[in-house]
């Protein structure tokens, strides 16, 4: 990009306010080397590195870039055997340990917030902890080396600090003595070349020995090292002599121990610089109120509502700008300081900074494209006094941009033509204008030449625009207007400012048929424009207010169907609570009750128990919604008397005893119950030879009484009487074709139940007996088969 151009579009303005914003000296080079790239793949990633450091600064703020130098120099110089000293080495320490801080403020981030550009940079930073430690132990914040850097140093600086002590001790005793002080000029110690002297008068220097080191400015005082303590001031200058011998070896050793790693170094020093650029680019972004546009290499440019970034956002009127559609060219007409010059470089800055990796202050949504060059030929200069030297200078520029300029390249044009015969000048700006046009290039012109109002009028892909003027208050509103062309105004001012009616009437007939027209027409589609505008206001406010209102819809249908949920989640636990609670007390009752009858002998049967419990179970509404989701989904199967069965609501087995319509007799263990027939599942058919015992059961039986039970219940009787119950009852369980039957005599004594399996085991109905099982009444019952 040529130098020229963005010095005039200001930016190195912009590089300056981003330089501003650079933690470190890494960044601030990073920021000097910024400039526009035409490589569309190299402005994404670019732009994708701000994106993700402007959502990292704006959770997390900037990464803490504190302590971080540029120790490039001295990593080099390590490198080749060159000894750095505390001072260097202390800020290589503290690069390292800033290096490492990012590196893991970065990560962090990354883990909570996809970051994956930033902590690709970050993950290849590396961390010498051991290159950190080892400075740190040696050399403290003042860039001294330490006394803990080395047996030896500490030991050098013992016997040092000892023997100044002694030294000073000496001079003290020499100063407080009477006859010495009157020879003294101050009753000091001071030191002179690294040697603990005294100021002595002038006239006295005779009554002292030892060495003269330095003299006042005045000669009235000499510094003199007593001959009492040169031998001291001697071992301390070797003391001294072998601290800075000791000093240089540790320095050494830490030089030698960096150069081990200056290469990953100065890899670590310049993506330090690029994570630094990247966080000052969002800072930058933070405070103009940027965002980041869409790129394309398709020579298409939309604005929203874009801004100068120089200009005070108070005070900058935004644009909307669209090039590259259906139009490539745009021709900016309207009278002086109406904004013109400011919309050129707004679209040529904004450009530049999109093409540099930047966010840009305009609304979302706005695009902007990668040219491969941009020229432009803007003046400041306002005044009305063209000469001929101006148009020759803009002239000469023009002629290179026609030279250097590709379809790819953007154009700003600033004033075309002016400078000369107003006829000659729109002629050659039409001429340049068309020749650009042909050539496919993306081109944003300003003029005064009504002659290019038609130009843009008739010619395909060119566009005109103006500078929006407000005839009340006589001023430029700053506003680019796309479609309509300008208007001079110039009739319109007069009769504001109060120029007689007569004058302006005749400046009327002066003016063609077709320039009226021209104006007419000018005229006619600027209220046509403001009436459109006024329109759209209103309907994106109501547009406005419709999307308020179907969010606050959306809001209130969710949070009803929040409530909803949470209010049949409380009824279901609560109903889930009362029908555990009443199971509880069911239990409860029932264990009551079973030690009643262990413990008063009450007449409290196992198997009702059993049947009690069962039909609690049955009042559970899962249970009930289960029996019934099955019962439904069950086929339809014909059952016989006889067959093996699943009776449903109660999830047990039994034997079919007889059915009578819908409805079944079921035996279920020592019960029988009445249940219909869709609520049964054949489980096992009965076998044929079983299945005619039945038949001739139910023949017999309608001789007998119909309420023939299969249990007998013997509780209180004695052994005589329940040896002859047991014997009608057995006789008519045969005749009934009862398969087993239940004979309760309870625990007792036991002398009932031998009794019974006494008669059983001699009885001739009765194929085998059994004590009843857990659930059928346990020792309390006997269980007797029948052949």
């Amino acid at each position: 990009m040529d130098n020229k151009i963005l010095q005039t579009l200001d930016y190195a303005k912009i590089v300056y306010k981003l330089a501003q914003h650079a933690a470190t000296a890494l960044g601030k080079a990073e920021v000097e080397a910024i400039h526009p790239s035409p490589d569309l793949e190299e402005v994404k990633y670019a732009l994708q590195v701000t994106e993700e450091a402007y959502q990292a600064d704006r959770l997390k703020g900037s990464a803490p870039f504190g302590g971080i130098a540029d120790i490039r120099a001295s990593l080099l110089r390590s490198k080749i055997a060159g000894t750095l000293n505390p001072a260097e080495l202390l800020e290589i320490a503290e690069t390292v340990r800033g290096g490492r801080r990012v590196k893991r403020h970065v990560l962090q981030l990354h883990d909570d917030h996809s970051v994956p550009t930033l902590a690709a940079m970050a993950e290849q930073l590396t961390e010498h902890k051991a290159l950190e430690d080892a400075i740190f132990m040696c050399i403290d914040e003042q860039a001294e080396v330490m006394d803990s850097a080395s047996v030896e140093l500490a030991s050098i600086r013992r016997e040092l600090r000892a023997g100044e002590s002694r030294v000073r001790e000496k001079l003290e005793g020499m100063i407080r003595s009477s006859s010495v002080q009157k020879m003294l000029q101050d009753a000091i110690i001071t030191i002179r070349n690294d040697r603990y002297v005294i100021p002595v008068k002038q006239e006295y220097r005779s009554n002292f020995g030892g060495i003269i080191h330095d003299q006042s400015g005045s000669g009235a005082t000499l510094f003199i090292e007593p001959e009492a303590i040169v031998v001291m001031n001697n071992k301390l200058r070797e003391l001294r002599l072998s601290e800075e011998r000791e000093i240089e070896k540790i320095l050494q050793k830490l030089t030698a121990l960096t150069a081990d790693y200056a290469d990953d170094l100065i890899l670590d020093l310049d993506l330090l610089g690029k994570l630094d650029f990247a966080f000052a680019k969002a800072r930058l972004a933070h405070i103009m109120s940027a965002t980041m546009p869409r790129m394309n290499d398709r020579g298409y440019l939309k604005l929203r509502r874009g801004r100068h970034p120089l200009i005070a956002r108070e005070h900058v009127v935004p644009i909307d700008v669209e090039l590259g559609n259906t139009s490539t060219a745009i021709i900016v007409t309207g009278p002086n300081t109406g904004g013109k010059t400011v919309s050129l470089k707004t679209i040529g800055l904004l450009s530049l900074m999109a093409m540099s990796g930047l966010f840009v202050p305009a609304e979302d949504g706005s695009q902007l494209c990668v040219f491969d060059a941009l020229y432009a030929d803007i003046g400041d200069e306002q005044s009305i006094e063209q000469n001929l030297s101006t148009f020759s200078s803009h002239l000469t520029n023009i002629i290179r941009i026609l030279k250097n300029m590709t379809p790819k390249s953007l154009v700003l044009l600033d004033e075309l033509g002016a400078g000369t015969d107003p006829a000659e000048g729109s002629a050659l700006a039409i001429a340049i204008l068309e020749h650009m046009h042909k050539l496919g290039c993306r081109i944003v012109a300003t003029t005064h030449y009504s002659e290019l109002k038609a130009y843009a009028y008739n010619r395909k892909g060119v566009i005109n625009a103006s500078m929006e003027f407000d005839i009340a208050t006589l001023s430029p509103t700053y506003r680019l207007l796309i479609g309509v062309p300008g208007r001079s105004n110039a009739f319109a001012i007069a009769e504001r400012l109060g120029l007689q009616r007569s004058i302006i009437d005749h400046a009327r007939g002066e003016v063609s048929e077709e320039d009226v027209r021209v104006e007419t027409m000018i005229a006619s589609l600027e209220e046509n424009r403001i009436g459109a505008e006024t329109e759209r206001r209103t309907a994106e406010a109501l547009r406005k207010e419709l999307e308020t209102q179907r969010a606050r819809h959306e809001a209130e249908l969710q949070r009803f169907e929040e409530q909803r949920e949470k209010m049949l989640a409380k009824a279901q636990d609560e109903a889930r609570e009362v029908m555990l609670k009443a199971r509880r007390e069911a239990e409860e009752i029932i264990s009551d009750l079973r030690k009643l009858a262990q413990e008063e002998g009450a007449a409290v049967k196992d198997h009702k128990l059993t049947e009690a419990r069962r039909k609690l179970d049955e009042a559970t509404p899962e249970a009930r919604k289960t029996a019934k989701s099955k019962a439904k989904s069950a086929k339809p199967q014909q059952i016989e008397s006889g067959d093996e069965v699943m009776v449903y609501s109660l999830g047990q087995r039994g034997h079919v005893v007889e059915l009578s319509g819908s409805d079944a007799l079921v035996q279920l263990g020592i019960l029988k119950m009445k249940v219909a027939v869709s609520d049964l599942e054949l489980v096992k058919r009965a076998e044929t030879g079983k299945t005619q015992q039945p038949k001739i059961a139910a023949s017999l039986k309608r001789t007998r009484d119909e309420n023939v039970r299969s249990e007998l219940d013997l509780r209180g009787a004695n052994l005589e009487e329940a040896m002859l119950e047991v014997d009608r009852f057995l006789d008519e369980s045969f005749l009934a074709g009862f398969g087993q039957v239940y004979l309760i005599h309870g625990n007792g004594t036991g002398v009932l139940r031998t009794g019974i399996s006494d008669f059983l085991r001699r009885h001739k109905h009765v194929k085998s007996y059994r004590l009843g099982k857990y659930g059928e009444g346990g020792s309390g019952v006997t269980v007797a088969e029948l052949k």
